[in-house]
């Protein structure tokens, strides 16, 4: 069954999928309304409310009956400076949107994980990020979407050299590991907002590349 939602909760709308996934859903003529608070002001639009600041600070200020969230946050080590602050971006920043995104009534929450995650892995990136899936699934949402996307593909603000360097190899990686265009991703995450369910789904990327093609 698929549903329309009306009125969409959209963290991370400056970032390499938030930006192609805001752009989709400006142009859905059934989105009554996007919200989507942001550090830097977003281009203005009729059916767009952007709140500038910190999202932290932002997010008990929030306002309004949601439908859905997405939540695209996402940093690296390198760029968070510190494991901490990495954590702080990808566990506790996440947890706390999803947390006020269920308080505005959203049903179903949508969020980019990443492939491998795994709370008990060995690897301090990977084991943050199952570890913000577990506590999400504690959350107890009627709806939870976890995309598991490999390496994201198209252009960013930041350069990053080793992703510059490893793209062109991602293509010739088999099934989930290929890496995946930051729009298609974006055209996938709104193809599973419009399906009803319940629980937990964990779509991973080789089914995201599927989804965001058609």
């Amino acid at each position: 069954m698929y549903l329309t939602p009306q009125r969409i909760l959209l963290a991370g709308a400056t970032g390499l999928t938030g930006e192609h996934l805001l752009d989709r859903l400006l142009n859905e003529p059934t989105v009554e309304c996007v919200l989507a608070p942001s550090r830097k002001p977003l281009a203005e639009h009729q059916r767009l409310e952007n709140p500038v600041g910190q999202l932290a600070s932002l997010l008990p200020q929030l306002s309004g009956k949601i439908d859905t969230a997405f939540c695209c946050l996402g940093s690296t080590l390198k760029d968070a400076g510190s494991q901490e602050a990495f954590r702080n971006v990808d566990h506790d920043l996440v947890v706390a949107f999803a947390a006020r995104a269920r308080e505005l009534g959203a049903r179903h929450l949508l969020v980019v994980s990443s492939l491998g995650a795994d709370a008990t892995s060995s690897i301090f990136y990977c084991r943050v990020k199952g570890e913000m899936e577990q506590a999400l699934r504690a959350q107890d949402w009627p709806q939870l979407t976890i995309a598991r996307p490999s390496q994201l593909l198209g252009p960013r603000m930041q350069v990053r050299p080793m992703e510059r360097l490893t793209a062109p190899l991602s293509h010739l990686l088999p099934g989930k590991y290929r890496g995946i265009s930051a729009c298609t991703l974006a055209h996938a995450l709104w193809r599973l907002a419009l399906e009803e369910g319940e629980g937990t789904r964990v779509v991973e990327s080789d089914e995201l590349r599927k989804l965001g093609r058609n």
